[in-house]
């Protein structure tokens, strides 16, 4: 689109480019305000010659009474195009100057302020033809009314861009202001919570229904959806593992194993140090998008674990081990919490951490066979098989590779074993991708709840303590009087509100501790933080919770989102997070809630034609459609009985215990002397205790 075309395309919507996301700064010619942040991101732009704020009532109130447009560019410390657009843009002086000039410059960390760039993003989607993505870059009125939004764009468009603005904003307000009013109101009324207006029946029916229409969007050669980019959504394959359970449909479990084979074999998983990339950029999960996230690695933890206890395959087995001795060595603080990502550059170029030339691999290894096994086994390509350099790829046909050079299995394991494990030492000393070092709540939640599936998987001891340490220190450093929660922690600094998702992820985090120690505390704990959100998030007049809370300064909507994404919507975890706290407290307001607002989602789960968008609702249908077990286990032999009972996957079941009945409902009067026994039960009603951890399984599987 033309910037001259604009009043006319903004009537029907508009926008723009395809993007991803980065940034990074050298120079300390120029200093603004963001040099008092502690954001990475925020840094990366503290010396750039634009004068950028960072969003607050500072950067507001001179908007105003400068009567200027303001700028917001959103992005994230380890988005390729935010550093792509930075170094273009943002670095230049004669685009600062034009900022500086006609325009208040905002920079926003999305992951520090989600709730801003949902407004933004919601924006950008309501007036977009194209894609929206980051870095986002609104133009907005003085009271914050978005008027326009686009995603990257090139030094000559951006350019252009900021001049038709500073003009039209001098010629034609009026325009501006009508415009920026009906944005304002399409972003509130997408962003309204609906009401409940009659109750729905629940059916088994609705499940499958959902289940069916993933399988018909489903790339069955190579795993995941249809189309590319690929992002590995875990959520939507942990319904399909726990829907294959429960009805023992096969081709569920068929596609996500398909999906789970394809992205650990892939590019997008890193076959030398572990860890996942954020997405894959080709629909064979063979080129990624580089960067480290903490929110996918820690549900793909949660997801591999998970297919471990399904299958007893050992390769998911292995993958959820790599994977936390990456977050345990590039990922973890030294009090225990977990950073936010791993950009996707280094030395200037995206991926070249972790990509190499056949020249870089033999200066390591040697001009011998293992070389050369390694290359053929990681399909490398003479001119490279991206970009001129080599992502390793696992070959698919590993018996041509053992048939040419004449090798066992085990011998070729031990090859590419050692192989690895030298060129990761080389890598080692390569520059490394830059590191956001604050720490999110709900990623932080999100990671403990992966050691803790983790350990029910694997039982390896230094997992669940990895889970209860980043536990105590959320709750020392995050965790507020009358459980008030806040967002970020950095350089021994905890700031800003939390919102839903915050609350949602660590309530449900404090369950799965409590799951894997039986400690009391961890109940407690989540039911104060539940108490606080549907105090101060709770919709007047639906069951849905806003995204911020009502003590946080106004922006122009409250928004509700409800839509599940790579990361599950604040409301379907807190919906789950409520059923499980009400089942372990006994307590049917918080249970009802949750059904409540399931049973508000339920038309929009039948009817849609995109189920991705609704898999942790469905999650959450399940569990009330097939009841959840509550599983006690009481009896000084009660942590042998646990571990035994969860290295097997058990979707519907949650358990409670320990050596004495503690204080919980659920357990009273099942304390025999001497003995210790498995309590199966289904709403307080139990059958007969057993001993033996088969014999609990099978009562539960007879109860389906």
């Amino acid at each position: 689109m033309r910037i001259s075309e604009w009043p006319r395309f903004c009537l029907f919507g508009l926008l723009v480019l395809l993007a991803s996301c980065g940034g990074s700064n050298q120079a300390h010619k120029h200093t603004n305000a963001l040099v008092n942040e502690n954001s990475p991101y925020l840094l990366q732009h503290a010396h750039n010659p634009v004068n950028w704020y960072p969003w607050g009532a500072e950067a507001l109130q001179k908007a105003k009474e400068e009567d200027k447009l303001i700028v917001i560019s959103v992005g994230y410390a380890a988005c390729h195009w935010c550093h792509v657009m930075e170094h273009e843009s943002f670095e230049d002086s004669t685009v600062a100057r034009i900022m500086n000039e006609n325009f208040v410059a905002i920079k926003v960390d999305r992951e520090e302020r989600p709730d801003v760039d949902n407004i933004y993003m919601t924006a950008c989607q309501l007036a977009a033809e194209g894609g929206c993505g980051w870095p986002l870059n609104a133009f907005a009125l003085p009271n914050g009314q978005p008027v326009w939004a686009g995603t990257y764009f090139p030094k000559k468009e951006w350019l252009e861009v900021l001049k038709y603005f500073a003009d039209l904003y001098q010629t034609d307000r009026d325009k501006l202001e009508e415009y920026g009013q009906l944005l304002a109101e399409g972003i509130q009324s997408v962003s309204r919570p609906k009401p409940l207006e009659e109750s729905s029946e629940l059916s088994p029916d609705a499940l499958q229904t959902g289940a069916s229409a993933i399988l018909e969007q489903a790339d069955l050669q190579f795993g995941g959806l249809k189309g590319a980019p690929k992002f590995p959504l875990p959520s939507v394959f942990r319904f399909l593992l726990r829907q294959h359970v429960l009805t023992g449909q096969d081709s569920l479990l068929r596609f996500a194993t398909t999906t789970l084979d394809a992205m650990m074999s892939g590019g997008l998983y890193d076959h030398l140090g572990g860890g996942f990339a954020r997405y894959s950029t080709d629909t064979q999960w063979e080129v990624p998008h580089f960067e480290k996230m903490l929110y996918d690695n820690a549900q793909l933890v949660s997801l591999y674990s998970e297919a471990y206890q399904l299958t007893g395959e050992e390769a998911y087995k292995t993958v959820t081990e790599e994977t936390l001795e990456f977050i345990a060595r590039e990922m973890t603080s030294p009090e225990g919490g977990f950073y936010s990502s791993l950009d996707a550059d280094s030395e200037g170029d995206e991926g070249r951490f972790y990509t190499w030339t056949a020249e870089e691999v033999t200066a390591v290894l040697g001009e011998g066979q293992a070389a050369r096994v390694f290359m053929d086994y990681y399909s490398f390509r003479p001119g490279g098989n991206w970009e001129g350099r080599n992502i390793l790829i696992r070959e698919k046909n590993v018996q041509k590779i053992l048939d040419e050079y004449k090798l066992s299995s085990s011998e070729l394991s031990q090859t590419i074993a050692d192989a690895g494990s030298k060129l990761f030492t080389a890598r080692a000393k390569r520059p490394r991708p830059g590191l956001d070092d604050k720490q999110v709540t709900s990623w932080n939640a999100m990671m403990i709840s992966g050691y803790a599936h983790a350990f029910q998987a694997l039982q390896t001891p230094g997992y669940r303590d990895a889970a209860v340490r980043a536990g105590e220190l959320l709750q020392e450093k995050l965790v507020q009087d009358e459980g008030r929660i806040l967002r970020t922690y950095k350089d021994g600094q905890a700031k800003i509100n939390g919102f839903l998702d915050d609350y949602a992820f660590t309530i449900e985090a404090f369950l799965d501790l409590y799951a894997i120690t039986f400690e009391e505390k961890w109940l407690e704990r989540a039911e104060a933080l539940a108490q606080y959100a549907l105090k101060h998030f709770s919709a007047e007049d639906s069951p849905m919770l806003y995204y911020t809370s009502d003590l946080d300064p106004a922006l122009i909507a409250r928004t509700a989102k409800t839509e599940d994404n790579v990361i599950p919507s604040g409301n379907s975890a807190m919906g789950r997070a409520l059923l499980h706290l009400g089942t372990y407290l006994y307590d049917t307001t918080y249970t009802q809630r949750a059904r409540h607002m399931l049973q508000r989602m339920v038309g929009e789960i039948e009817e849609t034609t995109a189920p991705s968008y609704f898999s942790n609702w469905m999650n959450l249908y399940s569990e009330l459609t097939y009841p959840l077990y509550e599983v006690a286990i009481v009896g000084e032999a009660f942590a042998e009985r646990r571990q035994a009972l969860q290295q097997h996957y058990l979707p519907n079941a949650l358990f409670l215990g320990g050596a004495d009945e503690g204080s919980l409902e659920l357990l009273k009067g099942k304390l025999q002397e001497g003995e210790t026994f498995i309590y199966v039960c289904q709403n307080k009603v139990c059958q007969l205790p057993v001993q033996d951890a088969q014999a609990a399984i099978q009562q539960m599987r007879r109860g389906r």
